[in-house]
């Protein structure tokens, strides 16, 4: 079974540039370090047929996660959830669990005085509009709550927008199931700085290293121009184990570090 991840981020907010896509970054690097692999991400606007192409895409590409973020919440263009009632071809109806969840938060919030009345109103009903079969995820943070749905093999889970929230309900309620799905794979990662040195020079070094050791991925970033150059390595790989994660990563990183000062230049330690 495909253990890999794909992410579809909700909002017409992204795509005008309006709101960085802070989601998509905390989310891949979280589903990194827990050991799956994420494959994709993909924003698409608040309309319902562009969400459910999008998972129906994902879908066909067999992934075996699938996260979206935004969309929940009780106004017009949270759509999230028609859209992925669409894509499954399942009714969406009153989930009485969620239903519950809503009704609970609202009537907190009523007893903190932060609102009038507790009542439910077609908005607040909204939130507690499910696709058939889905299961209600607690929003220890706000109101909504995030939604989960297997569809044949693929995992569907549907998380709120606001970044607090999203990441509430993914520590609490996610990230166990991904980390059971990694069966035990460990990542690990280290950085270094090299000054001195221009890429095109160090680009033949990092094949070498990675022909060398075939299980670490390198990557450079250059921090400054090609006449006062500043490249960051980084280096990662997966393994069983953290033991053989660390060794991995120490051989390759050894190796390159030699192959730069030959090269005449300068090393340090990237701090995270």
């Amino acid at each position: 079974m495909d253990q890999s991840v794909e992410i579809i981020c909700v909002g017409n907010e992204l795509l005008i540039g309006k709101t960085l896509n802070t989601n998509a970054q905390w989310l891949a690097k979280r589903i990194t370090t827990l050991g799956l692999t994420t494959r994709r991400v993909t924003v698409v606007d608040d309309d319902i047929d562009e969400i459910s192409r999008g998972i129906k895409d994902a879908i066909q590409r067999n992934t075996g996660f699938l996260i979206t973020t935004g969309g929940l919440g009780p106004t017009f263009d949270d759509k999230t959830l028609e859209g992925l009632a669409k894509a499954l071809g399942r009714r969406i109806e009153i989930n009485e669990e969620a239903l519950k969840m809503v009704k609970e938060k609202y009537l907190s919030y009523a007893q903190e005085g932060r609102i009038d009345v507790a009542e439910l109103t077609p908005p607040r009903v909204k939130m507690a509009k499910l696709p058939e079969g889905a299961t209600p995820l607690f929003n220890p943070v706000g109101t909504a709550p995030a939604v989960v749905v297997e569809h044949e093999s693929v995992t569907i889970i549907a998380l709120p927008g606001v970044p607090s929230e999203m990441k509430s309900i993914f520590d609490m309620s996610v990230a166990s199931v991904l980390k059971q799905a990694a069966c035990g794979v460990t990542f690990f990662e280290t950085s270094i700085e090299a000054t001195k040195v221009v890429e095109s020079e160090i680009a033949p070094l990092i094949d070498k290293v990675m022909h060398n050791n075939p299980y670490v991925y390198i990557k450079s970033h250059p921090k400054g121009a090609e006449r006062v150059s500043r490249i960051e390595f980084h280096l990662s790989t997966t393994a069983k184990d953290s033991s053989t994660a660390r060794k991995r990563v120490s051989r390759a990183l050894l190796q390159l570090s030699e192959l730069i000062q030959e090269k005449g230049g300068k090393i340090k330690p990237v701090k995270s």
